[in-house]
């Protein structure tokens, strides 16, 4: 019996340091940038301000609606720290159903609908481009 017990402390150990090594990158994963929480919100209220119409799962529904959903979305993806920059709210929440599969789009006025991810992406162009230059200090 002393057998036994001396050989599974060893694999207890392992798993014990495994399961503390874990949790210690788990905590020591930085929470997404002032610049990222603040581009992430201007997408996600460009949308909503829009008047563009966003399709999800084959259904139209008004930017509120899509504003709305892309909320709830980013919320799921930021306690799971998996939406650290604009970019990957675009990739992971932005871009398609995570039910289905389907690509998002987007139709503004009579234009032809456009994928989801290029409408977002060129709007985080704009956003960008529209941010003042920063000088460096002396």
């Amino acid at each position: 019996m002393n057998q036994r017990v001396a050989a599974f402390r060893p694999r207890s150990l392992a798993i014990f340091a495994a399961a503390v090594l874990g949790a210690a990158s788990i905590a020591a994963q930085a929470a997404p940038s002032a610049q990222a929480v603040r581009e992430t919100e201007q997408l996600i209220q460009a949308l909503g301000s829009s008047g563009c119409q966003f399709e999800r799962n084959g259904s139209w529904y008004d930017s509120g609606e899509a504003q709305a959903h892309l909320r709830k979305k980013l919320a799921y993806l930021r306690k799971r720290d998996l939406a650290d920059t604009a970019e990957l709210f675009i990739e992971r929440a932005g871009s398609e159903s995570s039910f289905s599969g389907k690509p998002y789009r987007v139709r503004c006025g009579n234009a032809a609908p456009v994928a989801s991810a290029a409408w977002l992406k060129a709007k985080l162009v704009q956003l960008r481009a529209a941010r003042p230059a920063t000088t460096p200090s002396p």
